[in-house]
């Protein structure tokens, strides 16, 4: 027993030298002693790095490489200094203003661009040339002072005469292309209307005015647009659709017995030419207003209350597929002695719950649903002075602007 204590004594203190040994060696093992404390982390010691040094380098040689060079400028594709040619007035027309008629002669190239027009495209007032100058390509046109749609302008010492050359681009190909506007030129023959006469050596010879064609020459016929009250023109030609256009058909009298005006007929076209199409008829048969019997419109003539001077209103139009809405009424009008009978043939006609006349004598419209020339006796045409036609235009009827929905 006492031997195996001594052994057992003998290894411990051998193993506690052997221990002691190692530790020496490496002092990082804990020692037995201190393993029952916690142990530390082990931080390792960081290196602090070298201070860098930069050194500029310089190079020896220049450098090879450079920037490319920037590309060429394109040449502008407009000219510098462009301008947009402005159209100057083509001297192609000329007028000769004779006593009782006037001569218009109208180069081929009536728009001065070196390109020839269609003669049938160009008309004095709705009258075709009365001949052409081959060599000269020239169009001769003429009419009587009062023909192709003259109007007669009156101040106190002129009467003008004033004629319109309009130009009319016919449609090519299938009918929808133009290659061309209207054009119209406007002519005037101008004439005093007082001469001086120094001798007593004329003579003058009074003839009854039904038989003088100075007389009949004398007439000024007037068709203008009325405002809402009758009482002045108008200012503007410009409606809307539905408005109603109110017209002033008059004849100034001078030194004739008095005079009644009557309105024959009346024609819409989207041109100064009654010949065009599209054109609608709205009065018509020596007298008869029949817009407001086809379309059941307002349109009619109001009551007569002055010989010289006849009012009615139109209600406003335009025609189909036609989106400009401009509008020229050409009106046959006509000056009768106001002594003479309201007749079929010189009457004012329009449809309300029936045919009524301006002046109250109805039954001289029992023919407007017929032919008022037929059966026409001589007294109808009593008193008739003369007959003029005129045209007034542009008027302009536009839509109504949609009211937007609350």
């Amino acid at each position: 027993m006492m031997l195996f204590i001594r052994l057992s004594l003998c290894l411990f203190c051998g193993a506690l030298a052997v221990a002691a040994a190692i530790w020496k060696v490496n002092p990082n093992i804990v020692p037995p002693a201190s393993r029952s404390e916690t142990p530390r982390p082990h931080k390792p010691q960081l290196q602090q790095p070298r201070d860098v040094q930069q050194e500029k380098q310089f190079t020896r040689e220049p450098l090879a490489w450079r920037y490319p060079e920037p590309p060429a400028e394109e040449e502008s594709l407009f000219p510098p200094h462009f301008e947009l040619k402005v159209p100057m007035r083509a001297e192609s027309v000329g007028a000769i203003c004779g006593e009782n008629s006037v001569r218009v002669e109208a180069k081929k190239d009536l728009l001065g661009i070196g390109k020839p027009v269609l003669t049938e495209d160009v008309t004095l007032g709705g009258c075709a040339a009365v001949g052409e100058d081959p060599e000269a390509e020239i169009m001769i046109f003429e009419s009587e002072l009062h023909g192709c749609g003259s109007h007669l302008l009156m101040s106190e010492d002129l009467l003008t005469y004033a004629f319109t050359l309009l130009y009319t681009p016919t449609p090519l190909g299938d009918g929808s292309i133009v290659r061309g506007s209207d054009v119209s030129v406007s002519i005037e023959c101008h004439y005093q209307r007082k001469h001086d006469v120094s001798s007593g050596l004329l003579k003058p010879t009074w003839i009854p005015f039904t038989d003088s064609k100075y007389s009949e020459e004398s007439l000024y016929f007037s068709l203008q647009l009325m405002t809402d009250d009758w009482q002045l023109p108008r200012p503007s030609s410009q409606f809307l659709l539905g408005d109603i256009m109110k017209f002033e058909a008059s004849v100034k009298q001078f030194h004739h017995v008095p005079l009644r005006v009557n309105v024959d007929s009346c024609v819409a076209t989207v041109v100064p030419n009654a010949d065009t199409v599209p054109r609608y008829s709205f009065l018509g048969n020596s007298g008869c207003l029949f817009d407001s019997q086809l379309t059941g419109s307002s349109s009619k003539f109001l009551p007569r209350t002055r010989d010289d001077k006849l009012h009615f209103q139109v209600e406003a139009f335009r025609f189909e597929q036609d989106y400009s809405g401009v509008l020229y009424i050409t009106c046959s009008m006509k000056a009768t002695a106001a002594a003479a009978p309201v007749s079929a043939t010189n009457k004012a006609c329009s449809f309300t719950n029936g045919w009524r006349e301006a002046s109250g004598i109805h039954h001289t419209c029992s023919c407007c649903d017929t032919d008022c020339s037929s059966g026409r006796s001589d007294l109808d045409g009593m008193g008739a002075i003369s007959e003029r036609e005129t045209v007034f235009g542009p008027i302009v009827v536009k839509e109504r602007p949609q009211r937007g929905r609350n």
